[in-house]
């Protein structure tokens, strides 16, 4: 696959006591299916581990241990802009799968280089992004827009390195990132063209499965420690039968626009379409 398209910012998978997870609800398999490049950056006492199962050229060592996934995401953007990168992915280690392109309100399979290529393209002609991401399959229903700016973008991250927050909480710290550059008069981009389908929560052992979600009340501690960061944004109120923390007006507080690049010229861009090496392929006759 020489002619494969391929991101071309580094792609980090923040994972811990993962390695030896036999489901399909690992990220790192399908990244590797499609041969897209990526490091799983893990504590030092489990380097060798994730190194046997997924390639040693494969993993990057964190500095540290057990200081929580938001100083280890701290350190992917200090490593990544070290690199020179203006950008970086971060993606959560128990995504299924990349594979999802929205077209004419059908979900298209297609690989994961290209969608994420495309999302590095819309995101780079814009100036002002800066976190954008891929949403959840099941999020993105006919007649969604293909984007949604300025809301809570989460798992499967392009984080602009210029930025200069920070992650911060031990729970929710995808939600507090959100907020503090929404508050600092950056925007958001919720990609809905390609989606991406991620194994339900707990589903999955290792990560904050042990850790978090089943100890008593941690869904409830996740929602008030956001409440008590961001007070009068933030409050903690019950939705599908369990503790969930929502945001005032959800969302629509943040209305920073999108500002273009100067050199960007949209109208020339739409006659030059790029499809990123997709092509549409029957695979079954449709039944009548």
């Amino acid at each position: 696959m020489s002619d494969r398209v391929l991101p071309r910012y580094p792609i980090y998978i923040p994972s811990k006591d993962r390695f030896d997870v036999t489901t399909q609800f690992v990220t790192a398999q399908f990244l590797i299916k499609d041969e897209v490049p990526f490091k799983l950056v893990v504590e030092e006492h489990q380097a060798e581990a994730y190194g046997a199962r997924f390639g040693d050229e494969n993993v990057l060592v964190l500095p540290h241990r057990d200081q929580g996934l938001f100083q280890s995401r701290n350190w992917i953007k200090e490593h990544a802009t070290a690199e020179g990168h203006e950008r970086h992915w971060q993606l959560d280690d128990n995504i299924m799968d990349i594979r999802y392109r929205w077209k004419n309100n059908r979900r298209i399979t297609c690989a994961a280089g290209p969608a994420l290529a495309a999302v590095e393209d819309f995101t780079d002609r814009y100036e002002n992004i800066a976190i954008s991401g891929l949403n959840y399959k099941f999020f993105v229903t006919p007649g969604a827009p293909p984007y949604f700016v300025n809301v809570h973008v989460y798992s499967c991250t392009l984080v602009n390195n210029a930025i200069p927050h920070r992650w911060r909480l031990l729970y929710n710290d995808d939600t507090d990132i959100c907020l503090q550059v929404l508050t600092d008069g950056w925007c958001t981009v919720l990609v809905n063209v390609f989606s991406i389908e991620k194994s339900t929560t707990m589903k999955t052992k290792g990560g904050n499965t042990d850790e978090l979600y089943k100890i008593e009340d941690g869904r409830l501690k996740m929602a008030r420690s956001l409440e008590r960061m961001w007070p009068g944004v933030v409050t903690t109120d019950r939705r599908f039968g369990r503790p969930q923390h929502v945001v005032r007006d959800n969302w629509k507080g943040f209305d920073t626009p999108l500002k273009l690049k100067p050199d960007v010229d949209l109208a020339e861009l739409a006659k030059r379409p790029n499809e990123y090496g997709l092509k549409l392929k029957r695979l079954r006759e449709e039944k009548t």
